[in-house]
């Protein structure tokens, strides 16, 4: 299935780092892993660092400050993002292998628990649908009113979709508690569907300027003015995104030459190493840029990203013409504009 992105919402800084009663280990066994290192992120607002656990040979013994319950989510070698639910002093136990680490299973900590026997059930089904995955996601959210792993299934499998279903969102949002409907990410959720409303096909696409690996400063208004601009929203540690940079080089030989069209890759890398070795294995010979904060960059929020890859293909006058467009939609599209 389509790699998802883990949406933060509004951060706040992390108190009491120094009251060890609030510590809460995270002991990883994880078969295959290594000596790797393994980023631990908030997913909630309740945990605003980006912090490293250094793996060796496959274990690793971490211990975070919380005064609250959050989510937050393990990134395992770039690519796989497991999500992990933390309260002040538990002790979470982390076993399984890099050959099936969406199926980990977790000790400590009852939404860790409830994470691990979804996910279980899932284990059986080889490579569901986005279907199934809903069904399933959507039968754990209505007999779970009270649970955050509620939570994050509904922004994983309903919200961060090309094309959202606004409708079974809400509906599935009232029947949790209040308690989770008081949580800063329903918030989010909440406004993120607003702010899709204002990058829909014919708005403006929003101004940003960012670094490419030389430090230059990329703008759409830039290099790219009076040109269809095509942007793909990518990351490394996404294996879908290397399919669709595939499809990518396609695109690029076929208008490489057009004076009227520009191609542009932003990243949410998080690592500078991995960006560079990602855009030379995958061949990406058009401008490519990066802030390195992750799904915490600003570009993010303005484009109302929900999933990666997505693109969008931007007019010469600035306005979106579309979004996740196939190369016979940049045919059809750029057509028209000369025909005009």
């Amino acid at each position: 299935m389509k790699k998802k992105f883990v949406w933060v919402a509004c951060l706040v800084a992390l108190a009491g780092c120094g009251d060890n009663s609030k510590e809460t280990s995270i002991q990883g066994d994880i078969k295959g892993l290594g000596n790797d290192t393994i980023y631990l992120y908030g997913a909630d607002g309740n945990y605003e660092r980006i912090d490293t656990i250094i793996a060796k040979e496959g274990k690793f013994d971490h211990t975070v400050q919380i005064d609250t319950t959050t989510s937050a989510i393990l990134l395992f070698n770039h690519t796989t993002q497991v999500p992990v639910f933390l309260n002040k002093k538990e002790n979470i136990k982390i076993q399984g292998s890099t050959d099936a680490l969406e199926f980990l299973t977790f000790e400590g900590g009852a939404a860790n628990e409830e994470y691990s026997a979804f996910q279980q059930t899932l284990k059986g089904l080889g490579k569901p649908s986005e279907k199934v995955w809903q069904e399933k996601a959507e039968e754990f959210i209505r007999s779970h009113h009270t649970s955050p792993v509620s939570i994050y299934l509904l922004n994983t499998y309903f919200v961060q979709q090309t094309n959202p279903d606004y409708t079974k969102i809400n509906t599935l949002i009232e029947l949790m508690s209040g308690t989770l409907q008081d949580n800063p990410v329903i918030e989010q959720i909440k406004e993120s569907l607003s702010k899709a409303k204002n990058v829909a096909v014919g708005r403006t696409a929003p101004y940003f300027s960012l670094p490419n690996a030389k430090k230059e400063m990329i703008t759409r208004t830039g290099e790219f003015k009076d040109k269809f601009l095509l942007i793909h929203f990518w990351a490394s540690w996404s294996e879908q995104s290397t399919e669709a940079n595939a499809k990518l080089r396609k695109i690029n030989r076929a208008y490489k030459k057009n004076k009227d069209f520009g191609m542009l890759g932003i990243s949410f890398d998080v690592n500078r190493k991995a960006w560079k070795e990602a855009i030379k294995q995958d061949t990406l010979t058009w401008q490519q840029v990066c802030d390195f904060n992750g799904i915490l960059s600003d570009i993010a929020n303005q484009y109302a990203i929900q999933s990666i890859p997505t693109n969008v293909l931007i007019k010469p006058n600035g306005q979106i013409a579309a979004w996740n467009v196939s190369e016979e939609d940049i045919k059809r599209i750029v057509a028209k504009k000369d025909a005009n």
